[in-house]
């Protein structure tokens, strides 16, 4: 395998950062790519490498994957031995069942509190569709979390960890809940050299996306 992943800003890119942290997280060799947003000139610079105009993007020699649980599906299969997916059939099933539900909903809470990690921490009153969402998302951890004992959703980190890690981000970002069961799932992600790496660069970028700047 010789991965190259495409990404966008640190900062805002939460699609980005989901192949991205579980790469790194489970120690998988690639190179990184990074491509900044330009929304004035719609991206022209991902034609280059992405069929959907989008990121995240996996090169992978002549194979290209783009869309990041397609990626992470990818990166599953071509290490096994790194535990992208449970290795019991019913908890593989779950994972896969919440990181497409991830990948397909929660609208609102995307819509309305984009992933800022350089926005100072500071509640944002919600709608009730984006509580909902929050909602939703602390009932899939609570229960991922006391079938598995944590510290991650399934025991280890796997794919379901990073589809909801712009999740954390954001709920964290705009206070969105005191739920214990968030503490304990933050302290987790937030604690892990990945993330740690991540954080600091999307720190330090200096471009600035004003529709991410709510």
């Amino acid at each position: 395998m010789d991965f190259e992943l495409f990404i966008g800003n640190k900062n805002y890119s939460s699609w980005s950062f989901r192949p991205w942290i579980a790469l790194r997280q489970k120690n998988i060799p690639f190179r990184e790519k990074l491509v900044p947003f330009d929304f004035e000139n719609g991206n022209p610079d991902f034609a280059a490498f992405s069929p959907s105009m989008k990121v995240p993007v996996l090169k992978d020699g002549d194979l290209t994957v783009w869309d990041s649980l397609a990626i992470l599906e990818y990166a599953a299969e071509c290490y096994p031995e790194k535990g992208l997916l449970p290795e019991d059939s019913a908890a593989r099933a779950l994972a896969r069942s919440v990181s497409a539900e991830m990948h397909s909903g929660f609208g609102a809470l995307r819509d309305a509190c984009p992933m800022n990690m350089r926005r100072p921490v500071e509640t944002l009153g919600v709608s009730d569709a984006v509580k909902a969402d929050v909602g939703r998302v602390l009932s899939i951890w609570s229960e991922c979390l006391e079938k598995s004992g944590g510290p991650f959703l399934f025991g280890d980190f796997t794919i379901a960890d990073a589809m909801y890690a712009p999740v954390v981000s954001r709920i964290a970002t705009y206070t969105l809940t005191d739920d214990p069961v968030f503490a304990r799932y933050h302290a987790s992600m937030t604690g892990t050299e990945a993330w740690l790496a991540w954080e600091a660069e999307a720190l330090k970028e200096t471009w600035t996306v004003a529709v991410d700047e709510i």
